[in-house]
């Protein structure tokens, strides 16, 4: 269909495109408010700066497609096709993305603040600065992701996948990663504070300058993971593992479940608190140069 045929039936008061083939359209600045587009092939398209408030984009496709400062706030795009998308700058707050497939896409600079992404596929996408605050993420898969200074405080991160994602600098207070796989992890300079992180992996994870003040990180498994010039004030470290970890100027002010004394700290000896099962060996001692509460 072309585009002049399809605003004069919008015009007319139709609402209802399913399946439309508009494959390559030029679709940018233009108004569409709550259509039904489900099923359509926008593959290629230019929709840049158009508006789709309300509408209804759910499986369709738009892969390749321009969606640079389109507004899409309140849509639904369940199991859309975003695959190479570019979507920087789009403000699509409120929207449903439901296992929309966004693989290598752009979202940089994106708002998509309260949005529903349960078991969205992101591997390899570009978050950079995205406004996920109070998204579900359920299930997101991250993998490879750069998600460098997003916004991501008070989403839901349950059972997120992030394999050598990157989240330095971002923004995650008052989240539940509770159990979460973050092994490897590039998490420096990251705003967790308040968050809990109970029984979480985060074995050779690069923590550095991360914020973790008031952190619940009780069995945490924080072994070989670099936390230097991290803040760690009244964080909870109860049974932790910090084998191996680098805490060279580390912030341990009135973090709880670690006991070790100043004269201990360069032992060479490896030194096990029984009270809290927090433990520390050999190599981390030697380049340890934290603030311990005595």
């Amino acid at each position: 269909m072309k585009i002049g045929h399809l605003l004069r039936l919008y015009e007319q008061g139709n609402r209802d495109f399913t399946e439309i083939d508009l494959n390559g359209a030029d679709l940018h600045h233009v108004t569409l408010l709550s259509v039904n587009l489900m099923g359509a092939n926008l593959m290629g398209s230019n929709l840049s700066r158009g508006f789709f408030i309300k509408s209804n984009l759910s499986r369709a496709k738009l892969n390749w497609a321009n969606l640079t400062f389109v507004k899409m706030s309140q849509a639904e795009l369940v199991e859309a096709d975003l695959t190479k998308a570019n979507l920087s700058g789009a403000f699509m707050v409120k929207s449903n993305l439901m296992k929309a497939k966004m693989s290598g896409a752009d979202l940089s600079h994106t708002n998509l603040r309260g949005s529903d992404l349960r078991g969205a596929n992101l591997c390899g996408a570009n978050l950079y600065r995205v406004n996920l605050r109070e998204a579900n993420l359920q299930g997101v898969n991250f993998n490879w992701a750069n998600l460098k200074e997003a916004r991501l405080s008070s989403a839901i991160l349950t059972d997120i996948c992030c394999y050598h994602a990157n989240f330095s600098g971002s923004f995650l207070k008052d989240v539940d990663l509770s159990g979460a796989d973050l092994e490897g992890v590039d998490l420096s300079y990251v705003k967790l504070g308040d968050s809990q992180l109970v029984g979480a992996n985060l074995s050779g994870a690069n923590l550095t300058g991360a914020n973790l003040r008031n952190v619940d990180l009780r069995g945490a498994n924080l072994k070989k993971a670099n936390l230097s010039e991290a803040n760690l004030d009244g964080a909870n470290l109860e049974g932790a593992i910090l084998t191996g970890a680098i805490l060279r100027e580390t912030n341990l002010s009135e973090a709880k479940g670690v006991k070790v004394k100043p004269d201990k700290i360069f032992n060479t000896q490896p030194i096990k608190n029984e009270s809290s099962k927090l433990s520390f060996d050999s190599s981390t001692l030697k380049i340890l140069q934290a603030r311990f509460v005595s």
